[in-house]
């Protein structure tokens, strides 16, 4: 009997608590929401226009601001159409982010034009709430309502037609930008004028009956000027196998008229084997266009004599294979 009355008096209790929740409506609205509470207290969304009515063609700017715990969710970004209800968006702003401390706040700014009259409705956008632990959810911002009004027309004035063309009458200030103009391009061809006959070349008369240098004349003067620079003896051996070689390529070039600075040294040497001039001096040939290419190539240390046996054996080469001019025009040299 003490169980039972004891279990009877819980009931009444029960029955007492329902009672006062059922009395206060505000208290049993507060306990149906408290868990969407504790959810929204880690994020919010929430949207502004700055006017509610435009005129066909103007714009109004839409504020759209999300915030949300990052350590205790995830938020999704809405997806936003570029047209809705008779409304268009013509620019977007970047998304920017704030953080402060645990909230992170999003911020982006649209533009909404409307091209038709009438009222249309600024739809609300939702966004998608991850908890870490617990059951996704939507948060939605406000819609608004937005009138597009077209430009009023005085309906009681009667219709006027289009004018004709009126000619304006121009003065010089009108020309001031082609007048500075062309006084600008007058003065950069005038500059140009001075700067060309101020510096022209005088032409120098070319003298009458020199004798022209030969081709075996040149090769020996450029093997006197090489020596005189003393590139060898100054640690330069690379640049003056460079320039020893390149004078003996363009002496058999001129001379026998064999491709030698477009041929390799093989190639050359395979030509001189069987020439009938160049033949006899086939051994020094090699030994010069070898040499020098080991020191242009290889970046081999000839010695001082091989150095001075490259120029005397270009030089006995040179020497020996003069042009023979016939006396009698019609011989055969």
């Amino acid at each position: 009997m003490k169980i039972m009355s004891n279990n009877y008096k819980a009931f009444l209790k029960a029955d007492s608590s329902m009672k006062q929740l059922t009395r206060n409506p505000f208290l049993l609205l507060s306990l149906l929401l408290l868990p969407f509470s504790l959810w929204a207290q880690n994020a919010t969304v929430k949207a502004r226009i700055d006017a509610s009515q435009i005129t066909v063609g103007d714009q109004v700017r839409l504020w759209i601001e999300a915030t949300h715990a990052a350590n205790e969710n995830t938020l999704q970004w809405a997806t936003i159409p570029d047209t809705f209800n008779s409304l268009e968006i013509v620019q977007r702003s970047k998304i920017d982010t704030v953080s402060n401390g645990n909230q992170t706040t999003y911020k982006q700014q649209l533009l909404v034009t409307g091209f038709d009259s009438g009222s249309f409705k600024i739809p609300a956008f939702q966004f998608s709430i991850l908890p870490k632990n617990g059951t996704p959810y939507l948060l939605a911002t406000d819609s608004f309502q937005l009138l597009v009004q077209t430009i009023p027309v005085d309906t009681t004035q009667p219709f006027k037609g289009i004018k004709d063309i009126m000619v304006v009458k121009r003065t010089w200030q009108d020309y001031i930008g082609w007048i500075v103009g062309g006084a600008l391009l007058l003065g950069l061809i005038a500059g140009v004028v001075y700067y060309f006959l101020r510096h022209k070349k005088v032409e120098i008369p070319k003298p009458i009956n020199l004798p022209t240098e030969t081709v075996q004349e040149k090769a020996l003067r450029l093997f006197s000027e090489l020596e005189q620079r003393k590139l060898w003896q100054s640690g330069k051996e690379k640049e003056y196998y460079v320039e020893l070689s390149d004078i003996l390529r363009s002496y058999l070039e001129e001379r026998f008229k064999i491709p030698a600075l477009e041929f390799t040294t093989d190639e050359i040497l395979s030509k001189a084997r069987f020439h009938p001039e160049i033949r006899n001096y086939y051994d020094a040939l090699t030994s010069v266009l070898y040499t020098s290419d080991l020191a242009k190539f290889a970046k081999a240390q000839p010695t001082p004599q091989e150095h001075l046996n490259a120029m005397e054996q270009s030089k006995a080469f040179v020497k020996n294979t003069p042009i023979i001019v016939s006396p009698n025009p019609d011989a055969k040299p």
